[in-house]
């Protein structure tokens, strides 16, 4: 399995390419942007875009959902209790980006808590880790886990955004995420990856 970092969008938010190099099948976690050189990177990669998997419906992890559809014709899948969240995207683009509203179109595939998806060899496990918005979503990949504005590198998602919630992320995170084994990676949504290990060591927010 291969892993490729793209940091794209507005807010700076990373979206990862999973790539299982034998099938050459791929998945995107997150699309923050439609950039050429973004869609260039993928395409020079010469994988076969199976699935765009979205953490959660904020703005800047799915500004690129539509033209990568018209590009790679693949489908985006994100829990159905954000759809709010991304229906709101027009609104909330001027006010936290100063950029001109735009409305994505084209996510209308659902997942749902512990749900399989399978790429080449590699299967990924949809995590539900409530809080930061109701519908947000951790991806499981045997010891990688990919979190998200749920679990930050010393920190969490921010909750005063419609929909958040402290006590619920807080819960997502010591019930489902503290869970896993200590070694687990965690690749985060925005800034660098951490260790399960680390933040219940180190993560003050979550220490308190």
């Amino acid at each position: 399995m291969e892993i490729k970092v793209f940091v794209e969008g507005p807010v700076d938010a990373n979206n990862y390419l999973i790539i299982d190099e034998k099938s050459k099948e791929a998945v995107l976690i997150d699309c923050s942007s439609g950039r050429q050189e973004f869609i260039n990177s993928i395409k020079n990669s010469g994988v076969n875009l199976k699935y765009i998997l979205l953490t959660h419906g904020h703005f800047d992890h799915i500004l690129g959902v539509d033209k990568f559809k018209e590009v790679f014709g693949t489908d985006a899948y994100i829990a159905k209790e954000d759809i709010e969240q991304v229906e709101l995207t027009p609104k909330f683009m001027p006010i936290l980006a100063g950029m001109e509203s735009v409305e994505i179109k084209s996510i209308h595939n659902y997942l749902k808590d512990g749900d399989i998806i399978k790429v080449g060899d590699i299967e990924i496990k949809a995590i539900a880790t409530p809080g930061h918005t109701p519908g947000g979503m951790s991806y499981l990949i045997g010891d990688k886990l990919f979190s998200g504005d749920t679990l930050f590198h010393r920190s969490i998602g921010r909750c005063d955004f419609p929909g958040g919630s402290l006590d619920t992320i807080i819960k997502s995170i010591k019930e489902k995420l503290f869970t896993l084994p200590d070694n687990t990676e965690v690749f985060p949504g925005h800034g660098e990856k951490t260790t399960i290990a680390y933040e219940k060591k180190y993560n003050e927010i979550l220490n308190l």
